[in-house]
């Protein structure tokens, strides 16, 4: 069965709690205690039957697959949100009697709601034990490149979460160039802050060929941050390959390791530059290099700044504040895959546990340790992202009709599986709106907001 690829290694508990420098098994009769801070004396037991519990949790137990009544899905969320504050508060007691009830209770094969629980839970497990556990990296562990990389490939295809963040900041960038096409020399250079797999510029290679005739051809220079060479240099094969079918087009690409200094980019005179802050800020875990990476922004003096932001509320006064914030805004998030996947689907499952999962247990635990937590995301407010922008010399600009009937159109053609959708019900939970006087524009599913896109301007 093609879901058995995606469950994940049981855990040899008697390996994990003791060992030797050679791996070998220690005989039951002799094996020592891993030392335990001294809140966790007299626990022992309690953290050996938790870690038996989630292995049996892991293990895909079709026996709890399925719908969880409305009463019992109410009931997961209070137990969740009680073993939150015995974590936060440190009982350490009350959280493993918690966290074991919670496991007894959930599945990464039930409904949304368990498999939200699940992944939540983990990430409790994790911040209680700390980093000092012998457990942490167990519970913490990160997907491999190839499994984080499908899992991305996996959600762009089937869901219209990053193809709207992509589609909508194309738009607003091919419009401000269109404003200076007297000017601008038929050129455009891009700067992507996080041009991670390159997925969004395939349409905006395609779009401005069109533009372009056969005798007066449109070039387009891509600047990209990526995090490592060999990234870079798979982005650049990839879309310098994909231009070549486009004669009327000419591409550049350069790939610079995120952090170098800005000041390294090669300019042209007169080229509309279009800076792309699409899923960047809120991977800088802290406000002072948001601040500098958006002074270094306008000081280049760009037309246009494309920023889309995960809709979140991340208060930095207290963890159960994140957590609840956190937890609305994942539920959507898994929720919403009922609309694009089957429960049993391969691709979900990943999806799931190498994309959503690994930013649930970060987000979690990033201020636990902010230094080993450095992929952990910052959700806010876009009226946090507003002030922001304003206090560092931007004015929102509006986005055009275009945008927002680009997106409906979106979210028609985007094949959604969703068996359970209501009669007359158009394009199942999901939802796009403007925001701010039509200076942003909304991706929701039902009543809560996923990711808002907006374009600025520097005063």
């Amino acid at each position: 069965m093609e879901d058995d690829a995606y469950e994940e290694e049981p855990l040899n508990l008697s390996l994990a709690i003791v060992a030797d420098p050679g791996g070998e098994k220690i005989n039951r009769k002799r094996k020592r205690r891993v030392p335990l801070p001294s809140s966790y004396e007299g626990c022992e037991g309690k953290i050996f039957k938790l870690l038996q519990v989630r292995e049996e949790m892991l293990k895909l137990d079709h026996k709890r697959k399925g719908v969880v009544e409305d009463g019992k899905a109410l009931h997961l969320i209070h137990l969740l949100l009680i073993t939150a504050t015995s974590v936060d508060e440190n009982n350490v007691n009350s959280a493993l009697d918690n966290l074991t009830q919670l496991y007894q209770s959930v599945s990464l094969m039930g409904d949304s709601v368990q498999r939200v629980v699940a992944y939540f839970a983990d990430g409790l497990v994790a911040r209680l034990l700390t980093r000092k556990s012998p457990f942490y990296d167990m519970i913490m562990k990160e997907p491999t490149a190839e499994e984080e990389f499908l899992a991305f490939t996996c959600l762009y295809s089937v869901s219209p979460y990053y193809q709207f963040a992509h589609f909508t900041a194309n738009q607003a960038i091919i419009e401000a160039f269109e404003k200076e096409e007297e000017i601008n020399n038929r050129a455009l250079h891009v700067i992507d802050f996080d041009v991670a797999y390159g997925f969004q510029w395939p349409s905006l290679i395609q779009s401005l060929s069109e533009k372009a005739s056969g005798g007066n051809r449109i070039s387009l220079r891509l600047t990209g941050f990526g995090t490592n060479f060999a990234e870079l240099q798979e982005t650049e094969n990839r879309l310098v390959s994909f231009a070549k079918g486009f004669r009327n087009l000419v591409f550049e690409f350069q790939g610079l390791l995120r952090g170098s200094k800005m000041t390294n980019l090669r300019k042209k005179k007169n080229e509309t530059v279009a800076v792309n802050l699409v899923f960047h800020l809120n991977t800088l875990n802290n406000s002072m290099k948001i601040s500098d990476t958006l002074k270094s922004v306008r000081s280049h003096r760009p037309s246009i700044v494309v920023l889309v932001e995960q809709e979140g509320g991340r208060s930095p006064r207290s963890f159960l504040s994140r957590f609840m914030e956190s937890l609305h805004y994942f539920a959507a998030m898994f929720d919403s895959l009922d609309d694009c996947l089957p429960l049993e689907s391969a691709k979900r499952l990943s999806i799931e546990k190498n994309h959503l999962g690994k930013e649930i247990k970060s987000m979690i635990n990033c201020d636990k340790d902010e230094e080993n937590n450095k992929s952990s995301s910052r959700y806010e407010k876009m009226e946090t992202w507003k002030s922001r922008m304003e206090s560092h010399g931007f004015e929102g600009t509006k986005l055009s009709s275009k945008c927002l009937i680009q997106a409906k159109l979106l979210l028609k053609i985007t094949t959604h599986y969703c068996p359970l959708q209501c009669e007359g019900e158009v394009n199942g939970g999901f939802r796009v709106f403007e925001r701010d006087e039509a200076k942003a524009l909304s991706l929701g599913w039902q009543d809560r907001c996923l990711l808002t896109a907006s374009a600025w301007q520097c005063v």
